[in-house]
């Protein structure tokens, strides 16, 4: 028994309840209480400050309703709220860096270490630096671009990689048979090369093909033709200026805006980044 109710007390007062909150949604099947009209949620739009949820009865004509109280749901009360907001797909959930990891709060940078990761050009590295920039801040680790890769065996003899001087590498187009692949094995015959320098690479042309076509509204990317320069001919094929170098840098800022998360990036550039930054970063 709860002794603290007893004493004087107005049982003709009814018990305050907080109603439940139930986002609209299309598709809910709702009973306006003052008029009685049931209806399927087929529009919810705003107007004039408002929210406005449309209702359409099994006779297929519709009324329009402001949110709030005076609904029923299943045959019970509820406080019709405005639609839940949506998370886009590769949204960043709190907590979490761009490439998926737990955040790491209150801490600085690192001071650079010795160790690199090389990519083969600027686009290459912003994305790195989009998705990974978090985590490699924290682990110390530079992201440099090489600007090609056709003097690949010479940049990585003038670093001089070693047990504390670790080299990353990732390169375009690194598939068996490729021009890239036989750069990458010649380049593995450097003094201190072996142990101490990762090549990797993934499949596509160029970086941006790494990029998941739906993130970008479209079913794949275009074939550009042979003789075409494939950032030309891409940027031509989507309708956007591709005279300059300058409309090459604006259409690729463009497709860089659409990536917020690894999840929009496809797995085969993903597991390669990954590779080199466990490389780069093992006791």
């Amino acid at each position: 028994m709860a002794f603290d109710t007893w004493g004087p007390q107005d049982l003709t007062a009814p018990a305050k309840r907080k109603l439940p909150e139930v986002p609209v949604q299309r598709g809910m099947v709702l009973e306006d209480v003052q008029s009685g009209w049931v209806g399927e949620v087929v529009r919810v739009e705003k107007s004039g400050g408002m929210h406005i949820v449309s209702l359409e009865d099994r006779r297929g004509k519709v009324k329009s309703f402001q949110l709030g109280f005076g609904f029923l749901l299943e045959g019970a009360p509820i406080q019709l709220m405005p639609p839940a907001a949506r998370v886009p797909a590769g949204a960043v959930p709190a907590g979490r860096t761009a490439s998926g990891s737990v955040r790491v709060q209150g801490q600085r940078a690192q001071v650079a270490k010795a160790s690199r990761i090389w990519v083969e050009g600027k686009h290459d590295a912003e994305l790195v630096e989009k998705v990974w920039g978090d985590d490699l801040r924290v682990e110390g680790i530079v992201v440099e671009p090489l600007h090609g890769v056709d003097d690949l065996k010479s940049a990585i003899a003038s670093f001089g990689p070693g047990p504390q001087r670790k080299l990353g590498i990732l390169v375009d187009h690194l598939v068996a048979g490729s021009k890239e692949s036989r750069i990458a094995a010649e380049a593995m015959t450097v003094p201190g090369a072996a142990g101490n320098v990762l090549i990797v690479g993934h499949p596509y042309v160029d970086v941006w093909q790494a990029i998941r076509p739906k993130v970008l509204g479209i079913p794949e990317w275009p074939a550009v033709p042979r003789g075409v320069d494939w950032k030309t001919g891409i940027l031509r094929a989507f309708g956007w200026p591709h005279q300059t170098a300058e409309d090459i840098g604006l259409g690729w800022q463009r497709l860089l805006g659409a990536v917020r998360s690894y999840a929009d990036l496809e797995a085969s550039l993903l597991g390669r980044v990954e590779e080199v930054i466990d490389f780069l970063t093992a006791p």
